[in-house]
């Protein structure tokens, strides 16, 4: 597809959001990253661009924003969102939440047709952030926009991951409902974990080495439920993988022992139990003891390349700095096949 659209990226991460809209035909000509190998992971994806990455603080150089006022076919970010998810604090002094309104003065100045804004959830569905949310459309209404948020499960878009995301769309003169129509109809089969696992190489190999060696341990006191692919089975948060199911959410803590788990021998011998299912219902029958279990070698951690295959990074996508770096970034990204939808859902209605 031509890139006959131009777009400004904010808080563009190790690039996911990015990736998904150049796809779709849009050629971003400004970025912002604060994060150091994020940023670095960025440019190194896009050597003939390298000069489009402004690293450091946005209120740094979001001035620099004025000289491509009106001539700008879409904004487009995923601000920090550690502010607003469950999984974090859910502070609301926290800084961080305070950049999605930073994110609006970008739009304040250049005044693009339209922007999209990504974020957690929670931000979109919690009454706790309401007020938040009504002060944010608001702002954006004073701008001209006509502002929707709709959430989205990404698994319906193909995505092999159990993430679901708010998507807040603004756009002058046109109806944000559209977007949200033409995304329903882009809706796709998500493959399993098995599926994603398998078509990244054997783990071990030079094309999927193992990039975490955080040790897994049983957890003495084991937190159970129904499933032996949620509570606390092992200690940390890290979980083991339903290799016929989609994979958990991957977090931006993994690299340690928050990194999802795999049974490499049922990965590769489909119909073979995965060891945490006999485990589980051990621990539920009373039948064993978790300190006297011992794991065995073919348990392991999911890899780099795995979480990027998860995340629909392209395979040959490159990531910067030490692994729990890359982990982190990975953890952090949108997905790119699902920001992909969302630019054609974009690109077809506005």
């Amino acid at each position: 597809m031509r890139n006959d659209k131009i777009a400004i990226s904010l808080f563009s991460g190790a690039g996911g959001l990015d990736v998904g809209f150049e796809k779709a035909g849009y050629k971003i000509i400004w970025a912002n990253e604060l994060d150091h190998d994020a940023a670095c992971t960025w440019r190194a994806n896009r050597p003939f661009d390298e000069a489009v990455m402004r690293e450091g603080d946005i209120a740094d150089t979001i001035s620099e924003l004025a000289r491509y006022s009106g001539a700008v076919d879409m904004i487009l970010g995923g601000p920090p969102c550690q502010s607003f998810s469950v999984a974090g604090k859910m502070d609301p002094d926290d800084a961080r939440g305070k950049l999605i309104f930073t994110f609006l003065d970008g739009v304040k100045i250049v005044r693009p047709k339209a922007f999209i804004m990504e974020n957690v959830k929670a931000l979109g569905a919690l009454k706790k952030w309401e007020s938040v949310r009504q002060k944010y459309i608001e702002q954006a209404k004073a701008l001209g926009y006509n502002v929707g948020y709709f959430i989205f499960h990404t698994p319906d878009f193909g995505v092999p991951q159990n993430r679901d995301r708010v998507v807040f769309v603004g756009v002058k003169g046109g109806d944000p409902q559209l977007f949200f129509q033409e995304m329903n109809k882009l809706k796709s089969h998500a493959p399993t974990a098995r599926e994603v696992l398998l078509s990244v190489g054997k783990y071990g190999s030079a094309d999927n080495p193992g990039t975490c060696s955080a040790a897994i341990t049983l957890a003495k006191s084991p937190v159970l439920r129904k499933s032996p692919y949620a509570g606390m089975l092992v200690n940390g948060a890290g979980r083991p993988v339903d290799l016929d199911g989609l994979p958990p959410t991957l977090p931006a803590t993994m690299g340690g022992n928050k990194t999802p788990i795999v049974d490499q021998r049922a990965l590769e011998h489909e119909g073979q139990v995965n060891w945490f299912v006999d485990y589980h219902k051990k621990i539920v029958a009373g039948t064993c003891i978790p300190a006297t279990t011992v794991i065995p070698d073919f348990v392991r951690r999911l890899t780099l390349k795995e979480a990027a295959a998860i995340q629909t990074f392209p395979p040959e996508y490159k990531f910067c700095g030490a692994r729990n770096k890359q982990y982190r970034q990975i953890g952090n990204a949108v997905p790119s096949l699902f920001a992909y939808k969302v630019a054609q859902a974009m690109r077809s209605v506005f």
